[in-house]
């Protein structure tokens, strides 16, 4: 029963715990995506109000920072767009550095499909945008429709997108840092300005002395902090944006998942801590457990929160602030600039993307991740439409007419509300009109592939038992012995397929598990330490996992360096995906089939004998059906 005598917490405190969640690292697109419009629509407000030439007033204030006869004069919105920006740049090349180093681009055959879409989302676009704008000044500003604003894109997905969006959400995530690397590049190469040779080389020495900080295994922050910010001005004297800055140092900063050895330092300084509490030991303990993560993770969870909350929001605050009158919409509504920029956004990102992912598809069967349908795909497209930041940010940058920036500022605005609009409906009108290929929750989401798939049997075994379980589950555990039994009793007829889906909630150590298991299978022994681990299901923190796989023989040091590699964790991440896309109910969960067909959910219990007289069942109507 639920206790409804509890005073519920005010609404204003609940957003403060969402941001201390995001600034923990959990997941809040939705609610930076919030602040951004709340931003974006106080900008609206303020410059059509009857104070609106405050707005630009404002925003165009100079501020000087002088430092000898050094001095750099900028106003308000070139701070915030040149200096706040490099922050906001900084924590996208962490997330990119990350992605290729331990995420999903390291692996470059799932993410080939993603790849090929960002690519067609950043061509198209541009050659929509050039056909109506192919000269003069506006021609400059087909950079404008390149990028997808991510944090907006994200947030309204999870708004507006079906039910069950994980493997659609890591799809565009995917896509979208893909799609960064190529709008910083463009900016890079396209957008700089006249390069001084001086500064240049003090900025290239600047990013040499990070990369040697790397190479010394520096691991404290603020080693890093001062030679960055001395980057960031020879970037901005150089004529190369000193957003890119941020960019390049990001690149250059390590990501690796914690060393076994530093993990057991930072413990042990925290058992001396804990066993005499005095402020050496406290700060000795903090240091250690700074020091087993990366520069690159810590700065990431540092940066992100206040990017997404502050940076952004701040930047639109800055950019959006566009006179709405009468006039300047009617001048937008017959401009080529604007229909350019709403025609490359809104169409551009949904017809790229969509048709590059149904174009691999075609190419490379089995390419696309399972559950992720040919609507979530469409929608996703036309979402991605949403151009917000980057979009702004590259308005600043290609246009010097005020009045050709509003009316591409117009574009963006009007091609994101459109973007949104279209998301919705091909996610609602597809839902209707293309329901998804057969019932997720009871026929297997993933068939069985050999390749990827841990399986006790032959591979051509004409019965299928598949297990979805959890190595700290009790359940799992005497599950064990009803598999043996099966297996027993069909002999070669039967094929056991183990998937991982661990309940963290409930059971803490066994993602742990589910990852020492993976390490385990890159030296073929994934089933002697499955057996293990289940026979000592109550006892599976990480010193005791260590100690199974080195009574089975296996060889640690490369349990330990399979255990870093993001390999590990995406298997059973997968796996983890496939369950939640199934609705599954907990662990362990069984599906049965027959070869020729998906297996099937069973609901019943799972003991030998029902899941034997199941099985039996299925053999029998194949048995019939064929003669």
């Amino acid at each position: 029963m639920t206790d409804t005598t509890a005073v519920q917490a005010p609404r204003w405190r609940s957003v403060l715990d969402r941001i201390a969640e995001a600034r923990r690292g959990d997941s809040s697109e939705s609610l930076a995506a919030v602040f951004v419009l709340v931003a974006t629509v106080l900008a609206l407000l303020w410059a059509n109000s009857p104070w609106g030439e405050t707005y630009d007033a404002f925003w165009h204030t100079h501020l000087a920072i002088s430092v000898g006869d050094l001095s750099i004069d900028l106003d308000l919105q070139h701070w915030v767009n040149d200096g706040l920006m490099a922050l906001f740049f900084f924590v996208i090349g962490l997330e990119v550095k990350r992605e290729f180093a331990m995420g999903e681009l390291r692996d470059r055959a799932k993410a080939a499909v993603p790849l090929a879409a960002a690519l067609a989302g950043l061509a198209l676009p541009a050659l929509l945008f050039l056909l109506l704008n192919p000269t003069g000044e506006q021609a400059s500003a087909w950079g404008v429709v390149i990028s997808t604003d991510t944090a907006f894109l994200l947030g309204a997905l999870a708004v507006v997108g079906p039910r069950r969006a994980e493997r659609l959400r890591i799809f565009l995530l995917t896509l979208a840092v893909a799609d960064d690397v190529g709008a910083l590049a463009i900016i890079a190469l396209v957008y700089t300005d006249e390069l001084r040779v001086l500064p240049l080389v003090v900025a290239a020495v600047g990013l040499l002395v990070v990369w040697q900080l790397r190479r010394l295994k520096v691991w404290r922050g603020g080693a890093y902090l001062v030679v960055s910010v001395v980057t960031w001005v020879a970037f901005y004297s150089s004529g190369v944006h000193a957003t890119l800055a941020g960019v390049l140092i990001a690149l250059l900063l390590p990501v690796y998942p914690p060393r076994r050895q530093e993990v057991e330092r930072a413990a042990a300084l925290t058992r001396a801590f804990r066993q005499s509490p005095n402020p050496d030991y406290a700060r000795a303990a903090r240091l250690g457990l700074e020091r087993a993560v990366s520069v690159n993770e810590r700065l990431m969870r540092l940066w992100q929160p206040y990017a997404a909350f502050i940076i952004v929001p701040v930047f639109a605050l800055a950019n959006a602030g566009v006179p709405l009158t009468a006039q300047s919409l009617a001048v937008a509504a017959t401009s080529p600039l604007t229909w350019g920029v709403v025609l490359g956004l809104v169409v551009g990102k949904f017809v790229g993307i969509s048709g590059a992912t149904a174009l691999m598809a075609r190419l490379r069967p089995g390419s696309i991740a399972p559950g992720l349908t040919a609507t979530q795909v469409g929608g996703g497209a036309a979402l991605s439409g949403i151009g917000f930041t980057i979009s702004l940010f590259i308005v600043d940058l290609a246009l010097t007419d005020p009045a050709l920036a509003d009316q591409a500022r117009v574009g963006v605005l009007a091609a994101s509300v459109i973007a949104l609009g279209l998301g919705t409906l091909v996610f609602r009108v597809g839902a209707r009109l293309r329901p998804e290929p057969f019932d997720v929750s009871s026929i297997l989401l993933r068939a069985v592939d050999p390749r990827r798939d841990h399986i006790r049997g032959r591979v051509d075994a004409p019965l299928t038992l598949v297990e979805y379980g959890d190595f700290e589950c009790p359940f799992c555990s005497k599950a064990t012995g009803s598999t043996r039994e099966v297996r027993a009793y069909f002999g070669d007829d039967v094929r056991y397929v183990f998937r991982h889906f661990p309940l963290e909630d409930h059971h803490p150590n066994a993602r742990t598990a589910a990852e020492f298991s993976e390490a385990a299978a890159e030296q073929g022994r994934f089933w002697d330490v499955h057996d293990a681990f289940f026979a000592h299901s109550d006892a599976l923190d990480r010193e005791s996992l260590l100690r199974y796989c080195a009574d089975l023989g296996l060889d640690i040091d490369r349990l330990e360096e399979d255990l870093r590699d993001g390999d590990v964790t995406r298997r059973v991440t997968d796996d983890q995906i496939d369950a939640r896309g199934s609705e599954l109910p907990g662990t362990p969960t069984f599906f049965l089939g027959i070869r020729g067909s998906r297996p099937r959910r069973h609901r019943g219990p799972y003991d030998a004998a029902t899941l034997i007289a199941e099985l039996e069942r299925l053999r029998t109507e194949r048995r019939s059906a064929a003669g």
